[in-house]
């Protein structure tokens, strides 16, 4: 994808290994252009004068001009991911209709929530324009206060349940707390398909399929109106 069609976005945090930290996370995601890095507000200040940003990744509690004094004198068409170590203005953080609000530490995981939550909500219907990881084979997800290695081939198919969701594995089942469209963008999107705001299946595991659902070894899931017209797309190929 050309440049020209990427998100932009500026760190800001006076501290160089918060602003690392985030980079590093930012680097796996296509789609995403770090254009400048700041370690205080009004650095950030200046650089807002003469560039056009769709995104800020905000530390709140900074000299000179806090985080939240920042985010009231922009521009609204710019959007707000706070990352603080302090809880105490989450409340303040989403009346200005913030993204997000990431606490430090920011596990890879929680940042690309945030950044799948941007693309969700502020491109546009017809954007190509989505957060994809540079693919390794596996992903990490945490359960049980741990990171979990899951290979993408041992998939059978992801369920959602609100707030968590279920990774139905060969042998096992993994339920971890992420949002299905956050797990949808660590997936190969040669490998999986989403069939519904519930399901994501992987295509290997398919063992039979009709206009109104998928069945994978004995669970039958069903394919929503919404999805069905590129779900049998897909599937008719096969």
């Amino acid at each position: 994808m050309e440049q020209q069609n990427n998100i932009s976005c500026i760190i800001v945090d006076d501290e160089s290994i918060a602003r690392d930290v985030i980079a590093n996370h930012l680097s796996k995601i296509n789609n995403i252009d770090i254009v400048a890095s700041c370690s205080n507000a009004i650095e950030a200040f200046n650089y807002l004068n003469n560039h056009k940003i769709d995104l800020v990744f905000l530390d709140i509690n900074m000299p000179e001009i806090s985080g939240i004094s920042f985010a009231k004198s922009i521009n609204k068409d710019i959007k707000i991911i706070f990352t603080t170590a302090y809880r105490d203005y989450a409340v303040e953080g989403f009346e200005l209709q913030a993204v997000d609000y990431l606490l430090k530490p920011i596990s890879f995981n929680r940042l690309l929530q945030a950044v799948t939550a941007y693309f969700d909500t502020h491109t546009t219907a017809n954007s190509s324009k989505t957060p994809i990881l540079e693919q390794h084979g596996f992903m990490f997800v945490r359960a049980d206060r741990r990171m979990i290695k899951v290979d993408f081939t041992s998939i059978l198919y992801i369920e959602s349940y609100s707030d968590y969701i279920k990774i139905h594995l060969e042998n096992e089942t993994i339920v971890t707390r992420e949002t299905i469209s956050a797990i949808e963008a660590k997936l190969p999107s040669d490998a999986f398909l989403r069939i519904h705001r519930s399901f994501i299946i992987a295509l290997k595991s398919i063992t039979s399929f009709t206009n109104e659902e998928v069945t994978i070894n004995k669970t039958s899931l069903t394919i929503s109106r919404s999805y069905k017209k590129d779900v049998l797309k897909v599937l008719e190929k096969f």
